[in-house]
């Protein structure tokens, strides 16, 4: 038998228990948000859309009150206004900073695109433009630097403190709830008036626990990431503090109009559905990756997440040490897709990133990363980022033919 395919009919016999510690999550998970669409009395009303001004839309105002309810906040603003997770960030870091504040990263700088909404790139529009000042504290390790992030914080002169809680395009692990309540329980002790504001893309649903939860002020996620379900066919969501929302809101729309108008046209039902299904969906695609980490590492390349290790968002990462390696394996998922296999990635100039990037994405909606994608920057040491998988099923089966493309 070929050694390939000797790991891959050892996996699912070797990854039962991970497996089984999934699904637990996603029962916890589901519970909560079908306990959050009963008590909201969902009903065909609540699926309905609006036009023009979108005033008394009850879909909407429901989906905010459930998405509120399940991430532990006071408030929420889900729009498919929202174009990407880095607008709906965006418009959380202008919605709370003034001019003459200070925005503190702690992991670093934060992901590509947003170098040009912080001014890290010079842009006229930038938080830096509106004279709002930008720091970091860099990791150590791959972790928070707790003693340098203390002794940043304790001046007390910060207004927002950021995280971003996956990965991005770092070689290094997400942060877990646990690391995530440890440090802003230290942050809590010297600093009780900065905001801290966490990046949730990516890590919806693949714990029992959210940020919210364990400290954090406000949470920013994109509704073409776990929490859509691969349904939900655009948007963003805000969930945190009401003054905070209400605060993002006016920049959302307009000062004095905040969040009582925006037409949802034909998308709550896209949104409560993807929603309702998110628990599940994020465990097909948490054992996607759990499955390729596994098949990979026996393989002999490195990769991040180990199989076996606690997940916090759904990004596998596969060291390859070679461009080509990287592009090909890229273009083993998307030949394995079910839109577009037949398309072939190669690396390109893509928008926000400063260098090329090679983008396998065969979804029904464009960009969605729930569906299975891998991606990857053209610089050493070539890694690819990948994410995703509908059904386990399908996406075991890219990742088959992305493996059999590399060797």
């Amino acid at each position: 038998m070929h050694k390939i395919d000797e790991i891959v009919k050892n996996a699912d016999y070797e990854l039962r228990t991970i497996f089984d510690g999934l699904d637990s999550i996603e029962y916890t998970n589901t519970l909560k948000v079908l306990k959050a669409f009963n008590e909201n009395k969902i009903s065909e009303a609540h699926l309905q859309g609006t036009t023009g001004y979108g005033y008394g839309d009850i879909g909407r105002e429901a989906i905010e009150k459930i998405f509120a309810s399940v991430f532990k906040g006071e408030d929420a603003i889900v729009r498919s206004q929202f174009i990407s997770g880095t607008q709906t960030i965006s418009t959380c870091l202008f919605g709370i900073l003034r001019p003459g504040d200070t925005v503190l990263s702690i992991n670093g700088k934060p992901y590509d695109t947003l170098d040009e909404v912080i001014g890290i790139i010079d842009n006229p529009s930038s938080l830096k433009a509106w004279g709002i000042n930008y720091e970091h504290v860099e990791l150590k390790d791959g972790k928070f630097n707790l003693s340098e992030i203390i002794k940043r914080v304790s001046k007390n002169d910060i207004k927002l403190i950021i995280v971003q809680r996956s990965r991005g395009y770092l070689y290094r692990d997400a942060f877990t709830i646990e690391e995530l309540e440890n440090v802003f329980n230290e942050i809590h002790k010297v600093n009780n008036t900065a905001y801290i504001m966490v990046d949730n893309c990516y890590g919806e649903f693949t714990d029992t626990r959210e940020p919210i939860e364990v400290g954090a002020d406000v949470i920013v996620g994109s509704l073409i990431k776990n929490p859509g379900a691969g349904i939900a066919k655009t948007g963003g969501y805000i969930v945190g503090k009401k003054v905070l929302i209400e605060y993002i809101s006016d920049r959302y729309s307009a000062p004095g109009l905040g969040k009582e108008g925006g037409a949802s046209f034909n998308h709550n039902r896209e949104i409560l559905q993807g929603f309702f299904m998110a628990p599940h969906t994020v465990n097909q695609a948490l054992k996607t990756a759990v499955f390729s980490a596994y098949c990979l590492e026996k393989l002999g390349y490195e990769v991040s997440p180990k199989y076996n290790a606690k997940r916090s968002d759904i990004v596998q990462m596969i060291k390859f040490n070679d461009p080509e390696k990287l592009v090909k394996y890229c273009q083993g998922i998307q030949a394995m897709s079910p839109v577009d296999s037949h398309v072939k990635p190669m690396p390109w100039d893509m928008p926000g990133y400063t260098d090329q990037v090679v983008m396998a994405s065969g979804a029904f909606t464009a960009g969605s990363s729930i569906e299975i994608s891998c991606d990857g920057p053209i610089r050493p040491p070539y890694v690819a980022y990948q994410q995703g998988g509908l059904t386990y099923q399908s996406g075991k089966l890219a990742v088959i033919n992305a493996i059999n493309a590399i060797n």
